[in-house]
């Protein structure tokens, strides 16, 4: 263990697959999640050396953080977590909110049968997430939710402009789970996400997503008015 605060040296990687590819989510994970703290320097050599690849791989991924503003690349600096910026977190709401929208549309649509069973199948796993209160895994079943929705819409590249849009507000996630009711209502409001699909009205599909992602915003902005959020 080094004194980053972080242990990769369990980590396996596949050499047959683009190592950059790998490393990626994986250091975009230790930021979103808060074990790289805002602010907090990225030691590039440190990680290759525990991952046991070159720096070159470890420098990609940086530099598509950097690309989604989590990562603060400063010339003959240090690189470091960007620190969170409320300014950026709303231009990830505003636009998450307007592809989610549309997603939510284009799958009413389209829904069967089949596709309202794996979204419930989605939200029991998340229930259960919760009643163990394994977060973490919350979080991962709310992503699969709103996923799902995404690939019932027959519209792959929405969802990844989704993903890289939404990073900031990610960001916030795993302090938001644990307040008091917040878990609940969102439960409640993929329920309503859900009835909305199936009725198979694109426009009760897009106000239901509206209406839940403006509520998880308002849960955002009371962390980011909560102390010490760097």
């Amino acid at each position: 263990m080094t004194d980053m605060g972080y242990d990769l040296t369990q980590v396996k990687l596949d050499r047959a697959r683009p190592l950059r590819e790998q490393i990626y989510p994986m250091v975009k994970t230790l930021i979103l999640s808060g074990v790289i703290r805002p602010g907090e320097a990225i030691d590039e050599k440190a990680i290759a050396a525990q991952l046991q690849v070159s720096r070159t791989p470890v420098r990609e991924a940086v530099k598509k953080l950097s690309d989604e503003h989590l990562v603060d690349v400063i010339a003959q600096s240090a690189t470091r977590a960007a620190r969170i910026d409320r300014k950026e977190i709303h231009q990830s709401f505003l636009i998450r909110r307007a592809l989610e929208m549309e997603s939510a549309a284009q799958a009413a649509a389209r829904m069967n049968q089949d596709h309202a069973d794996h979204l419930s199948d989605i939200l029991t796993l998340h229930a259960r997430a919760l009643e163990r209160r394994q977060y973490a895994e919350a979080i991962e079943r709310d992503d699969q939710f709103h996923h799902m929705i995404a690939a019932i819409s027959d519209l792959p590249r929405l969802w990844n402009a989704i993903e890289v849009s939404k990073a900031q507000l990610d960001r916030c996630r795993h302090l938001m789970l644990p307040r008091a009711g917040q878990a609940e209502a969102t439960l409640e409001q993929h329920r309503e996400i859900i009835r909305a699909l199936n009725s198979r009205d694109p426009e009760k599909a897009r106000e239901a997503m509206r209406s839940h992602l403006e509520a998880a915003y308002r849960s955002t902005e009371a962390v980011l008015d909560g102390p010490g959020l760097g």
